[in-house]
């Protein structure tokens, strides 16, 4: 009788304790805290930070604030849609720990208040957040409401910061020093034809669909020159680090077989330094204003003056 006792209790134990495991993950008053404090409160993304404390990454990537969100309810977010115009619901799902997903983004809620809230923006590949550059982003909101207290402008409090152009200058007067060296500008190269003979196409490489927005136009910006009356035809895919004086300099060269690529990297360099430079006004490319070398993809087309 004794064991048959022994036996339901530690079975009850055993449920009760199953119970409370599955209760933990799904019951928001067992988490560090709840979204209901700040429930209908409408926040707008002041500024948007590398761990560093910089708005750039070595590369020149900028990281942008340009979220609102608003806490619907304990499951729904709603966040404002550049597409649409409009506030849109998501579903707000508790992952672990801190960690929740909205948007079809990954965020750690590191801070949560009335006045501001902090998210650590997280990349996770299957159920483990990467420890890369693409979990080092940490995104601060200000409520509207407390952004009118400091009697300021959403838009003064996104721009960069003094620190940000100060790590700027430095990585300017770093690539300037060596053709060899870039980063992408947030204001890329521009090709301004001087002749009918010569037009340019800057690609858009935009790609919602596989998560490709805006700012790989800028950090990988490629460019079409058509050049006509050239002294033949000719067509070459060239990768080229633009000088902060408008330089050309061609690094590697596409879509050649290995023993062919110095011999025609020359001839691609060679239609740089001649035709680019008396067709084109080149300005290169830009961030916060200051010139450096960066980067390009550059398809080259030239056809040749048709004779009778």
């Amino acid at each position: 009788m004794m064991l048959k006792n022994i036996f339901y209790l530690l079975f009850f134990v055993l449920i009760l304790a199953a119970c409370n495991r599955g209760s933990k993950t799904s019951n928001p008053s067992l988490r560090d805290f709840t979204f209901e404090p700040v429930k209908g409160i409408r926040y707008t993304e002041v500024k948007r930070r590398f761990k560093d404390g910089y708005s750039f990454n070595n590369q020149g990537f900028m990281q942008k604030p340009s979220w609102i969100i608003e806490v619907v309810a304990e499951d729904t977010m709603s966040a404002w849609s550049p597409q649409k115009h409009r506030m849109q619901n998501f579903y707000l799902q508790y992952d672990h720990g801190n960690v929740y997903n909205f948007a079809a983004e990954f965020f750690k809620v590191k801070h949560i208040s009335k006045d501001s809230l902090v998210f650590q923006r997280i990349q996770v590949d299957g159920k483990v957040i990467a420890s890369d550059v693409r979990s080092d982003v940490n995104m601060t909101f200000y409520a509207n409401d407390y952004i009118k207290k400091l009697n300021a402008k959403a838009e003064e409090l996104q721009k960069p910061t003094k620190s940000d152009t100060a790590y700027i200058e430095r990585r300017c007067a770093t690539v300037n020093n060596n053709s060899d060296s870039a980063f992408a500008a947030t204001d890329p190269v521009q090709f301004i034809s001087k002749s009918k003979i010569a037009k340019v196409e800057k690609i858009s490489t935009v790609d919602r669909a596989n998560n490709r927005t805006e700012a790989y136009d800028y950090m990988f910006p490629q460019y079409i020159i058509r050049i006509d009356r050239a002294y033949k035809d000719f067509a070459y895919q060239v990768a080229a680090v633009v000088d902060f004086q408008g330089g050309i300099h061609v690094k590697t060269i596409y879509n050649v077989l290995p023993e062919n690529a110095e011999a025609k990297k020359k001839v691609a360099q060679g239609i740089a330094d001649i035709y680019l430079r008396n067709l084109f006004d080149v300005a290169p490319g830009t961030t916060l204003g200051i010139p450096h070398n960066s980067e390009i993809t550059l398809t080259i087309i030239g056809k040749a003056i048709k004779r009778p």
